[in-house]
């Protein structure tokens, strides 16, 4: 660590697949507010590994073990790239998410694949990585874990919404960060217009277009996971048990899917969020336009667009963070917003040769 600023980066790969987000970033050692984004890339996945990690749920242990080397090596290759692309000297560790392949806390299961210490060994870099599996062990979900980054950058919004695979929340209530999932988002759409050749729904306009299934949209906003209380989260496994039988049952035309759930997503948001409140919107579903216009509409809030930068890297700077936090031994995962037994400081560290050193 050097002048007072920690130099990491935070690496993210959402359940929508867009691909690998990376964060360069500083960040002062005690006051987290004073931290810059010095570079920030995405990866496209190429359609070999984007085949993989969606046929993954149904691999068995063996299979899962192997896949969790050979995508750490590839995260390894992809991060010496982006050190040596950027000339980044500067670098104290490496925070890295992981792609989640499992999550079932209700039965202690979690899985994010990326081997930390392979990518610890092609980096020659301390690497902090697993920061869901403790606080599944504890009793929480596991999820989400973006709040804690929420309240100590940006705790001048009253709310933290991010619009990526799934929409997730975080606000203060009573001296309390309250956190979870609200809906299923990207990971539905860019589903149905992947089945038309297109990757997603730009600017929001193929939805604009459909009609509204009145009994698909009533059957979606029924759905018992919107009745039961915070914390709870929302994995793959649910909405291809769950929310895609419903839909196909339902309806065939995707113009009409896209402009049905997106309605389902406002409605769920605006159930939510309270009226003429500050919103920090980030996400890839914040370049949606015609979703954030719905959201709008049922939320009852202008909601100010924040940089492009924000919007596309702000995961992958809070994971940065949770990495800053870890490496300090603070708490980084909240008992109020997962539902573990305590407040707790989450993740493994690896280190290039398997040293036994902490970082200091």
């Amino acid at each position: 660590m050097q002048d007072n600023y920690i130099y990491c980066i935070g690496l993210m790969s959402g359940t929508s697949l867009d691909g690998i987000d990376l964060a360069y970033i500083k960040i002062h050692e005690n006051s987290y507010k004073d931290f810059r984004i010095i570079q920030a890339d995405t990866i496209a996945y190429s359609n070999q590994w984007k085949n993989k990690l969606q046929e993954a749920i149904n691999y068995d242990k063996k299979d899962l073990q192997i896949l969790d080397v050979d995508y750490g090596k590839f995260l390894g290759k992809i991060l010496n790239n982006f050190i040596k692309e950027h000339r980044i000297t500067k670098l104290d560790f490496i925070a890295s998410h992981g792609h989640t392949i499992l999550h079932q806390p209700e039965v202690g299961i979690t899985l994010q694949i990326g081997n930390g210490q392979e990518i610890a060994t092609i980096t020659k870099k301390d690497v902090v990585c697993d920061f869901r599996t403790q606080d599944v062990v504890l009793g929480g979900q596991g999820a989400p874990l973006v709040p804690i980054g929420d309240r100590l950058l940006f705790s001048d919004y009253d709310y933290c919404l991010n619009l990526g695979g799934f929409a997730n929340i975080s606000y203060e209530e009573n001296k309390r960060r309250i956190a979870f999932d609200i809906c299923p988002v990207n990971i539905v759409l860019n589903y149905y217009t992947r089945k038309i050749g297109v990757e997603y729904d730009n600017d929001g306009r193929m939805a604009s277009e459909g009609k509204i299934n009145v009994e698909l949209l009533r059957r979606l906003n029924a759905l018992s996971f919107y009745q039961g209380l915070p914390p709870k989260s929302l994995g793959l496994e649910w909405v291809q048990s769950t929310i895609f039988p419903l839909i196909d049952k339902e309806e065939a035309d995707i113009s009409t899917i896209l402009r049905t759930f997106v309605e389902h997503v406002a409605m769920q948001i605006g159930n939510v969020v309270k009226n003429d409140a500050t919103i920090l919107v980030t996400g890839g579903g914040a370049f949606n336009t015609f979703l954030m216009k719905r959201i709008e509409f049922f939320a009852q809030t202008k909601i100010k667009q924040v940089s492009t930068e924000l919007i596309d890297y702000k995961e992958a700077l809070i994971f940065a963070l949770l990495g800053v936090l870890k490496v300090q031994n603070k708490v980084n995962c909240l008992q109020s917003v997962t539902g573990a037994k305590k407040d707790h400081s989450s993740g493994n560290i690896f280190y290039p040769h398997k040293k036994n050193k902490v970082l200091e």
